[in-house]
């Protein structure tokens, strides 16, 4: 086992398969919900790898990228968002929300989980991207 990946408290074994599962069945549930919601394809399409435009804060540090990435792949905010669209009846806001919510899903489910300080490629779900030996 990867030293770094202990050092960064990355989820092993049977944890990390569930993990895994938990990101696909957030994405076939929402992606369901966009379905049934009759929610625009086009829209869907457009929307989906918006917050990976958080990548782009790494252009400043391995730090800073893992706060914006973070940011913009935890629940918090798209859960919000999917209160605010239900309670205020609002179909935009919901559809942004299921949207968020489906593509943080598949991330979780590719194995891109939440980023480490020590850098993009430390995640809560293990080490993606090349690996230099060292």
């Amino acid at each position: 086992m990867d030293d770094r990946a202990t050092e960064t408290g990355a989820a092993t074994g049977g944890v990390n398969i569930l993990l895994r599962l938990e990101g696909l069945t957030l994405f076939a549930g929402m992606v369901m919900l966009y379905w049934a919601w009759d929610g625009s394809w086009l829209v869907f399409a457009l929307l989906f790898f918006v917050p990976d435009l958080s990548f782009l804060a790494y252009l400043a540090d391995a730090r800073s990228g893992g706060i914006v990435y973070n940011a913009a792949h935890s629940y918090m905010a798209p859960v919000t968002l999917l209160t605010l669209g239900f309670g205020l009846t609002s179909p935009l806001t919901l559809s942004i929300a299921l949207i968020w919510l489906a593509h943080i899903g598949i991330d979780r489910a590719l194995g891109y989980g939440l980023k480490y300080s020590a850098g993009f490629g430390f995640t809560h779900l293990g080490r993606i991207g090349r690996q230099k030996d060292v």
